[in-house]
């Protein structure tokens, strides 16, 4: 924002940044800010880490995996969302599922929130006998 006064015959302009403006708002709307910021920046899985300031080892600590699987995730074009679901809450975060349709407000799909990978199952088939 640019404020302009006239002082003693002289224009003086006094300049204030988006930094400035922001951080005299509640600490709640400064959080909502920072939040939409990061959503417009469109960031990979890499460049969110990165933003919040953690290494690959630390995420591979916090998601009991090696740092090359950590490496190899943030690579994926293509992954399960308990896979992102999972990455995402270890840097601190949570993961939403939002589905856009034309001439519609964005949905929030609720029945991904409690996905979970479920253990395979055990197949029990009988072994086939051997002929001798």
């Amino acid at each position: 924002m640019i404020k302009s006064t006239l002082k003693k015959g002289k224009w003086e302009i006094n300049m204030r940044t988006l930094n400035d403006v922001i951080s005299k708002l509640p600490a709640a709307r400064q959080q909502k800010i920072e939040a939409r910021a990061l959503i417009a920046e469109e960031l990979t899985l890499q460049g969110i880490r990165k933003a919040r300031k953690l290494t690959q080892e630390q995420m591979a600590t916090t998601l009991n995996i090696g740092q090359d699987s950590i490496s190899r995730l943030e690579k994926r074009s293509d992954m399960m969302l308990s896979t992102m679901r999972s990455y995402i809450e270890a840097m601190g975060g949570s993961l939403e599922l939002v589905a856009r349709f034309p001439k519609r407000a964005p949905v929030i799909i609720t029945s991904m929130r409690d996905v979970s990978p479920q253990p395979k199952a055990v197949s029990k088939r009988k072994k086939p006998k051997l002929r001798a």
